[in-house]
């Protein structure tokens, strides 16, 4: 019988250090993959209604704009600039770390450096162009104990109303944008209000301006950081581009009834790519 098989001291320290070492193993390869790889984020605000909505949980691909010491977790890295970086594409949605607070937020990207940004009446002025705006059909979301209904401006069409078959549901004015290059996104738009106005900037080196879809309802790079907003954004604090969703709830889950897990779900929308 080999040494160690009957129980002896000595094998019992090698299954041990066996042990231990498979953990080490699997934590490294977890801390790599989140680092380089995927990484999952949560949405608890509706700044971004109506492509992300609050109890969505979404999956960042960590690899397509480099990597900074933000893109490790835990303040790991200590490493300046970014290695292997890249650009994002107008109208990606980034996951990033705040310039200020340290928590991550999720907003779209809409200049990149050397791009000059206005805005006029809620329509988006790129480089001395709009970007095409028309109205389509009304958002309804419907209201859940994670979701309710937020009327922040004086927009006629901004209602709640109780549907047959459906509860209640939240009705919010949307539109279309759409970029030359053909990319398009929906936002949630409430009326003339002061953030729909914006004398132009040209957006720096190494930043990005990046705005939320619900635009009445998201402090992004309009507002400086001491206006509770994000002011432009350092590329080193970009985290990844928001990929797809793995888990949506409408937060009617309780955590000591697991059955109620499923029932709070939003299945449509698990799976769904960003």
């Amino acid at each position: 019988m080999a040494s160690g098989e009957d129980g002896s001291a000595e094998g019992v320290r090698e299954s041990r250090w066996a042990s231990i070492r498979f953990l080490l193993l699997l934590v490294v390869a977890a801390l790599a993959l989140r680092s380089f790889v995927f990484a999952p984020f949560s949405i608890p605000s509706g700044s971004m209604l109506p492509s992300l909505r609050i109890g969505d949980y979404l999956v960042a691909s960590k690899w397509p704009w480099g990597f900074s010491r933000y893109s490790i977790p835990f303040g790991l890295a200590s490493f300046e600039d970014r290695i292997f970086p890249r650009l994002p594409a107008r109208g990606d949605i980034a996951v990033f770390r705040h310039p200020t607070n340290g928590e991550d937020y999720v907003k779209r990207v809409i200049g990149l450096p050397g791009d000059r940004i206005a805005l006029r009446s809620g329509t988006v002025i790129l480089n001395g162009a709009p970007i095409a705006r028309r109205r389509i059909a009304d958002f309804a979301m419907p209201v859940s104990p994670n979701s309710p209904c937020r009327i922040t401006g004086f927009h006629p069409d901004v209602r709640e109303e109780e549907i047959e078959g459906r509860g209640l549901i939240c009705f919010y004015p949307r539109f279309r944008e759409t970029l030359r290059d053909g990319r398009s996104w929906d936002v949630l738009d409430q009326g003339d209000r002061q953030l729909d106005h914006m004398a132009p900037i040209i957006v720096p080196a190494g930043h990005v301006f990046v705005m939320g879809d619900n635009r009445d309802d998201s402090g992004d790079s309009r507002l400086a950081v001491e206006e509770n907003g994000i002011g432009l954004l350092p590329i080193d604090r970009l985290l990844g581009r928001a990929s797809f969703l793995v888990w949506s709830t409408d937060g009617s889950a309780r955590w000591l009834a697991p059955w109620t897990w499923f029932s709070a779900a939003r299945g449509e929308r698990i799976g769904r790519g960003l």
